[in-house]
């Protein structure tokens, strides 16, 4: 079937949830994210379907493509369906151990990046995806703890390095850096092959973020984002309260409580606010006695001092 006959069908409702129609269909985009029109198109009609893609081989081979539909301007095409192809396919446990691993090392490329991401979206959206991968791994092992151990890495320096600070925009999207990044760091966190040294690296990456030095007000949620590795990290035997209290202090490092009232602690204070309140929450609902006694009170003094 030709791409005209395809978007004929499309536009007529003729195209049918074949085995055979389906592989027509991942077969006619087999490099990169190009035509955009075109992969749209062909993304809607699998949307429709559920992500189901019958012929395995086409299914690999789209969701290698689809990674350079990460950073595409186009917010549908790169987060309702680029995105939620690659999650739908990892979810489902229908992509190759192949397939996962290129998808993991070309969007840790895409992170480590000298070149500024100007747009803003490629690297946000790779770090988004390798949540998926982390989250893949955490399911069913694939990497090795090596390639475990540099997934981390990755992760902690580009949390470390973001300094966009865009969130949603009504034309654009989301443009989301420290919360993606912190779903990768939740994901990482929740692995029970994550070791106590990998574990200070996120935590240390995260700390980075709560409350980044400047005049910028979190308003999109980033510090239940951040809030969430925390709290899981929390969970394990890694740390104890001297650990935790260690911690928090260096949060509030910079807090004091006679400052002078500038932009910049204003921020820091509303920022903080945002991590603290959440984690206090959650640790309050927890039913898990020793996490509690760990944590709590350390969030609750750095309350009080807020």
């Amino acid at each position: 079937m030709s791409v005209t006959k395809i978007a004929a069908a499309i536009a007529f409702g003729l195209l049918l949830a074949t085995p055979a129609v389906a592989t027509t269909v991942a077969a006619t985009a087999t490099t990169a994210c190009s035509p955009i029109q075109t992969m749209h198109d062909k993304l809607e009609i699998l949307k429709a379907r559920k992500w189901q893609l019958a012929d395995d081989a086409s299914r690999q081979t789209l969701a290698i493509d689809l990674l350079d539909c990460l950073g595409v301007p186009d917010p549908v095409l790169r987060d309702e369906l680029a995105f939620e192809a690659l999650s739908a396919w990892m979810r489902a446990k229908q992509l190759s151990a192949d397939t996962l691993r290129h998808v993991n090392n070309e969007l840790q490329a895409n992170l480590k990046e000298s070149e500024p991401d100007v747009a803003g979206f490629r690297k946000p959206f790779a770090a988004l995806t390798l949540a998926e991968v982390a989250r893949t791994d955490r399911m069913q092992k694939f990497l090795s703890d090596d390639e475990l151990d540099q997934l981390v890495t990755t992760g902690t320096k580009y949390l470390t390095s973001v300094r966009d600070y865009r969130g949603f925009s009504q034309t654009e999207g989301w443009r989301h850096g420290v919360a993606h990044a912190a779903d990768l760091m939740l994901q990482l966190a929740l692995n029970p092959r994550l070791s106590r040294a990998q574990a200070d690296r996120l935590l240390t990456a995260i700390a980075s973020q709560i409350a980044p030095p400047g005049e910028h007000f979190y308003h999109y949620h980033e510090g239940e984002r951040l809030m969430a590795p925390v709290f899981y990290i929390a969970r394990k035997t890694l740390h104890d309260n001297a650990d935790w209290d260690a911690w928090i202090a260096t949060l509030m490092a910079a807090q004091k409580t006679d400052e002078p009232t500038t932009q910049t602690s204003l921020a820091r204070r509303h920022n903080l606010a945002g991590f603290l309140l959440p984690l206090y929450f959650s640790l309050q609902e927890s039913t898990d006695v020793a996490q509690r006694a760990r944590l709590l009170p350390a969030v609750a003094k750095a309350l009080k001092v807020l």
